[in-house]
């Protein structure tokens, strides 16, 4: 049985940092591609951040770009979220996923396995 199990979301003040994991199990986990994705209440769920297989490469949302990074640990069976200079609007809940076909997609419907989610809330 896949499981998908974020940690580290929490209640943070604009400016500040949250570092996300996610821990995976029942699944060859460095055959996957990994992504992380959220949702804000009302609002779609939105792509993230994704790695690959390796680690190797990496690919971010716009609005990312330069505050997030996302990295793994193969032998860990583990993928990592560190957000930096967080903002009111990144408030939602993030959930990690996992795509078995390594596809460079940041579509959510094509992502096999997902976590439960973990909530980051951001103050002003």
């Amino acid at each position: 049985q896949v499981q998908l199990v974020e940690s580290g979301g929490g209640l943070v003040q604009a400016g500040g940092s949250l570092r996300l994991s996610c821990a995976a199990s029942g699944l060859t986990f460095s055959r996957y591609t990994m992504g992380w994705f959220r949702q804000a209440p009302g609002k779609a769920r939105e792509f993230v951040a994704r790695i690959s297989r390796s680690g190797g490469s990496t690919y971010y949302a716009d609005s990312m770009k330069g505050r997030f990074t996302i990295s793994r640990d193969n032998a860990k069976n583990t993928v990592w979220l560190q957000m930096n200079s967080l903002k009111p609007e990144d408030t939602a809940v993030y959930y990690c996923a996992a795509d078995f076909f390594g596809r460079d997609t940041v579509l959510a419907p094509e992502y096999n396995y997902w976590g439960q989610g973990t909530q980051v809330t951001v103050s002003s």
